[in-house]
């Protein structure tokens, strides 16, 4: 059906076009290279564009038969503006126009060519009203229709296969990592350009030294979004839904000395208002001058067993969410800048999952059935102040400050086979993180970060289940359980990082510092009988303090062979380890040395081919070592190795580009292959009641991944073509129920399409499918393939009233052929009452009310279908207004 439907408004696309091509002279018979040639409307909207090559010569399609214009532009001459006559022909010949000389008085030169696109050095520039369509709300639906920038449906915007860093406004960055919480908020009007920091540094001192490929987005406003208050309000609530509702609101000012954004959203209906808050409070940057600690955290133990879907976030998020942000930076002087975050949520998360699973390890056979249904509740809390002083034009120290509280609430009502439980879980998370870092750039392009960080973080929770499983594990008169547990973390540091960048371009860094964390788990599980205490079993119990001391040096050279890159590189670690478990301790201190070489060439402007080889030696964490059985779920434990370790791998990496991600063409493939020397595997007990597994080392495992994909823009059709592939092949060995080790194969191989339109008219689309297999392969394989295909339309009646229509269908190959298939269909009407003022919205969700999803997974041990329950259908009335 989808297809039907586009190939039918493609056909009529393609044969009502009118090709427009024509060649520019002087008046001396001269032709005019560089001439600006703009289609524009009877309201003087761009259309398209183009530009006169060394001949004089332009040619670009049109697809419908409105009134329209030709302006020729050029500097030095006067403007020509011509108007195009419908003469029902398939092509218009211009050959011959002549532009007239204009003498130039260099005090009266406007320059009012307004490109769609254009480059200046590392920064690509595009007018935010070119690509704008009529439907966009938010930052984020502008984002996608700029060519090159691909935003997924969670919100992370990469630039071809490369996440951004940043989303700024007008220079200054608020949320770092954490930008969704501006990008799926913040109205798209305000909006003039959006440019792209190509070699990006988000150390400023260090732009032009460090061997940067990153990339930065900043959004620049109209004048007259500037130094103003200004913001918009939108209301919703459901027409033939019973208490379904979505409210956001913007409020922002936006100045020389003071910008402030501030956000709040309400709603029930499944909407993520802020992406992955954890990206704003933890930031990982890898091998960044300044970024010491970025990897360091607490890790939960233990979380009811709540996994998503392969779905849109709103079809199986049954929520009540209540978010507030307020944000603040202040220019104090020329030298100080101070930033201000903070942010309140809370939320209640309801889960409904109905699964079946059949496990098969060599003569163990049996079925599990699961009726899940939970509830979590949760507050948030973060602030964040950063200071940045500018000692002189080239020293820099910069402080930030971050506190961060989670509290979770989390009940659950399982049934399973025919036991009920009762599961409560209470979790708190606490993070107090403060860095400091200092930068000195020096003569030439020499630079000094010096950099210090401090980092305490805890994790308590406390368990509880009504029902007592384990009596093949336990030999007591008891009916629940409970288990205490902590993982708590600090975190001092300090680290000086030199960059040399010498005149040939080779660049050499020198890094060395000293890290210290400290690790304590503490882990209580007790047998209860009718809330009596029973009994506390010896093995089941933790009480591990785990120090390192990190001391290291590396050393890092790059060298520049003209069109060739050769990097080397040595770290060198001596570590300094100490276990006390239970008052006994033990201690180690081994050396190790990791090197790495790569290789970087640019073969020509078009192809570019990036490559390395690393070793690698990763010291063990906490959750490798506690020697104690820990509840890690209502029917699983584990326990670490209890000893020390050094794990060894080695992985090479292939890029291969073609192109430039912005070219009509561009093309990218990535090869990763891996190998562990030795690596964490598990020896499992596994029955129809419980699982107890604990982590064994194995040697060799190895991991190769290749991925691809094409970009290719049809100017025919005004459409960009994207194809994927990729697949991956793993394998590792494991023990289950006291057999030998067993060989474990898995394969993986994702592939697909899109297809996006980028037309000036009535309408635009955006669709595709992916396919996605799976294979496991033990003495026995078990393999799938799903489909995932989707269909977006937009339609723009008139400058009030624009339609968009969302459908998606899934397919499972392994499920019985009456359950395989699953349809969704979403539409939101806009109408304008007022423009830039006042909108109303119609908008529809899951109209086809679809109630359930079933899905399909293999592993190594078992086959299973889970059914998960889906928000159902709600229409709701929206009003938008703007002030």
């Amino acid at each position: 059906m989808y297809a039907s439907i586009f190939f039918l408004i493609l056909s009529s696309t393609v044969f009502s076009q009118t090709l427009i091509k024509g060649s520019v002279k002087t008046s001396e018979n001269v032709s005019l290279q560089n001439v600006s040639v703009l289609l524009i409307n009877e309201n003087e909207d761009l259309l398209n564009y183009a530009s006169t090559n060394k001949t004089g010569s332009f040619s670009f399609e049109v697809y419908d038969n409105t009134r329209k214009f030709l302006v020729f532009r050029a500097i030095g001459y006067q403007e020509n503006k011509i108007e195009l006559i419908n003469n029902k022909t398939n092509s218009i010949d211009l050959d011959g126009l002549i532009l007239q000389n204009k003498p130039i008085e260099l005090k009266e030169i406007v320059l009012d060519i307004k490109k769609p696109i254009f480059i200046k050095k590392d920064t690509i520039v595009f007018d935010a009203k070119s690509f704008l369509q009529g439907n966009e709300q938010v930052v984020e639906d502008l984002l996608k229709k700029i060519p090159g920038l691909n935003v997924d449906p969670k919100g992370t915007i990469k630039i071809g296969n490369q996440e951004v860093e940043k989303v700024m406004i007008d220079g200054d960055d608020f949320f770092e990592k954490g930008y969704k919480v501006l990008t799926k908020n913040m109205p798209v009007s305000p909006i003039d350009k959006v440019e792209l920091y190509q070699n990006y540094s988000n150390n400023k001192h260090l732009k032009g030294i460090e061997n940067s490929n990153k990339v930065a987005l900043n959004l620049t406003l109209k004048e007259d979004a500037k130094r103003i208050w200004f913001g918009n309000a939108v209301g919703g609530y459901g027409l033939v839904s019973e208490n379904r509702y979505d409210f956001r609101a913007n409020l922002m000012n936006f100045g020389k000395k003071a910008k402030h954004y501030f956000l709040t959203n309400f709603n029930n209906v499944g909407v993520d208002a802020v992406g992955d808050i954890n990206m704003l409070v933890r930031p990982l940057r890898f091998d960044e001058p300044g970024s010491i600690g970025d990897n360091q955290s607490a890790t939960n133990l233990l979380g009811l067993a709540v996994d998503l879907p392969n779905l849109k976030q709103k079809r199986v998020n049954f929520n009540n969410a209540e978010t507030l942000s307020l944000n603040s930076i202040f220019t104090l002087s020329d030298k100080v800048k101070v930033k201000a975050l903070g942010f309140l949520n809370t939320d209640e998360n309801d889960f409904f999952r109905n699964s079946f699973e059949t496990f098969a390890v060599g003569t163990t056979r049996f079925q599990n059935t699961e009726d899940f249904v939970s509830r979590k509740t949760k507050i948030s809390g973060f602030g964040k102040l950063d200071l940045t002083y500018d000692i002189s034009k080239h020293k820099t120290l910069e402080y930030t400050g971050k506190y961060n509280t989670n509290k979770e609430k989390n009940s659950s009502d399982l049934l399973f086979n025919t036991d009920l439980l009762n599961e409560r879980l209470n979790s708190t998370n606490q993070l107090f993180d403060q860095k400091i870092v200092l930068t000195n750039k020096f003569k030439g392009k020499k630079g000094f970060v010096l950099s210090g960080r401090y980092i305490n973080e805890k994790t308590p929770q406390n368990y509880s289940a009504n029902q007592f499983l384990f009596q093949d594990l336990f030999s007591v008169n008891a009916n629940d359980t409970k288990q205490f547990s902590e993982n708590s973390m600090q975190f001092a540091g300090v680290e000086g990082h030199l960059l040399d960048k010498k005149e040939n371009g080779d660049l050499l860094e020198l890094k060395g510092g000293s890290q210290f964390r400290l690790d304590h788990l503490n882990t209580r599980f007790d047998l209860v009988d009718n809330q009596d205490h029973v009994a506390t079993p010896d093995s089941y119990q933790n009480n591990l303090k785990y120090g390192t001391t990190d001391i290291y040096a590396a050393v890092k050279y790059r060298f520049k062979l003209n069109n060739f890159s050769l990097l080397m590189q040595s770290d060198f670690h001596q570590l300094f380890n100490r276990i006390e478990n239970f008052d006994v301790s033990t201690t180690e201190s081994p050396f190790f040395i990791t090197p790495k070489i790569g290789v970087d060439w640019k073969i020509n402007d078009k192809n570019k081919i990036i490559t390395s080889y690393t070793l690698n030696r990763t010291n063990a964490g906490v959750l490798d070592l506690y020697s104690g059985l820990v509840q890690t779920g209502f029917r699983s434990f584990s326990k670490g190795l209890d000893d020390f370790n050094q794990l060894s791998s080695s992985s090479g990496i292939l890029n291969y580009t073609y192109g430039s991600w912005g070219d009509k063409f561009f093309a990218n493939s990535f090869l990763l292959y891996s190998k562990n020397n030795d690596f964490y595997s598990t020896n499992s007990i596994i029955t129809q009641n419980y699982s107890q597994s604990e982590k064994i080392i194995i040697k060799d495992r190895e991991f190769v991944s290749l991925s691809s994909s094409v970009d290719r823009y049809f100017k025919t059709i005004q459409s960009n073509l994207k194809l994927t592939l990729a697949a991956n092949k793993s394998n590792f060995k494991n023990s289950v129920n006291n057999t030998n080790l067993r060989e474990v194969t898995n394969v993986g191989a994702d592939y697909g399409f899109e297809l996006r339109s980028g037309f000036k008219g009535f309408f635009n689309y955006h669709l595709g499918s992916k396919w996605n297999y799976n294979e496991v392969l033990t003495t026995i394989k078990n393999d799938f393939t799903n489909n995932i295909s989707f269909i977006d339309l937009s339609m723009q009646f008139n400058d009030k009233l624009n339609v968009q229509v969302q459908g998606e269908r899934y397919y499972f190959g392994n499920l019985d052929k009456d359950n395989n298939k699953y349809y969704f269909l979403d539409v939101e009407a806009r109408y304008v009452i007022k423009p830039n003022k006042l909108t109303f919205f119609l908008s529809g969700n899951n109209l086809f009310e679809t109630k359930t999803f079933k899905n399909y997974s293999v592993s190594d041990i078992s086959i299973s279908q889970t059914e998960y329950r889906l928000v159902p259908r709600y229409v709701l009335l929206k009003m938008e207004y703007r002030f």
